[in-house]
């Protein structure tokens, strides 16, 4: 089917670019990538996948935008969630709940943006319970927990991401997270046997490196 192969072919992209570019090429590449998304969504406009990517492209555009461009795109993105839930919960084994999930915890609250910690908790939770096994689900679950100082909760998570099985055709996005999960890991140990109680954010930066 010329969807699902277009999808594949978005995914691929997208992972090479958002985990291997560089960031003076990842601009460029995400604005490809995006116009076709677009295309493709217009093509298929019942099709929930096509908004899920379109939105997930949107987003990670959105880090190299001005503040206010950022903001506006990243509430065009949740718009193109909220949608595709309501027209398939399930597409992608229930990915828009993780996308728009990692949204609501990563961004700030209002009036600045839609960032809320306790939506975010359920939409994580629902793609949880879509897919229980999937790495996104438990990586950016455990993520947020992190986030909110729920460490042996995170933990538990971050484990179940190390110990799964990637997906045919994801496994440069599905590695990418492992590697970081470990990395993550590791950082925990360091923190539980230094006693410390300060927050975990700077502790956690190094464990995110995207662009290597």
């Amino acid at each position: 089917m010329e969807l699902e192969a277009s999808l594949t072919e978005l995914e691929n992209a997208w992972a090479h670019a958002y985990f291997q570019g560089a960031p003076a090429q990842q601009k460029q590449t995400y604005a490809v990538l995006l116009k076709r998304a677009t295309d493709l969504a217009k093509r298929n406009p019942r099709s929930a996948e096509a908004k899920i990517w379109q939105a997930t492209i949107m987003s990670a555009s959105a880090e190299h935008q001005p503040a206010l461009t950022a903001l506006a795109t990243l509430d065009a993105a949740k718009i193109l969630l909220e949608q595709a839930i309501q027209e398939n919960p399930k597409a992608l084994n229930g990915a828009a709940y993780v996308t728009l999930g990692t949204l609501h915890y990563m961004l700030p609250g209002w009036p600045i943006s839609f960032g809320d910690d306790q939506k975010a908790e359920y939409l994580l939770q629902t793609g949880l319970k879509i897919n229980p096994d999937g790495i996104d689900a438990n990586y950016f679950y455990g993520d947020f927990l992190l986030e909110q100082d729920r460490i042996d909760e995170a933990e538990k998570y971050l484990i179940k991401v190390v110990d799964a099985a990637t997906q045919p055709g994801q496994s440069l996005s599905d590695i990418q997270l492992q590697n970081q999960a470990r990395n993550t890991l590791a950082n925990l140990a360091q923190y539980k046997n230094s006693g410390s109680k300060t927050k975990l954010q700077s502790l956690f930066a190094s464990a995110e490196p995207r662009n290597d």
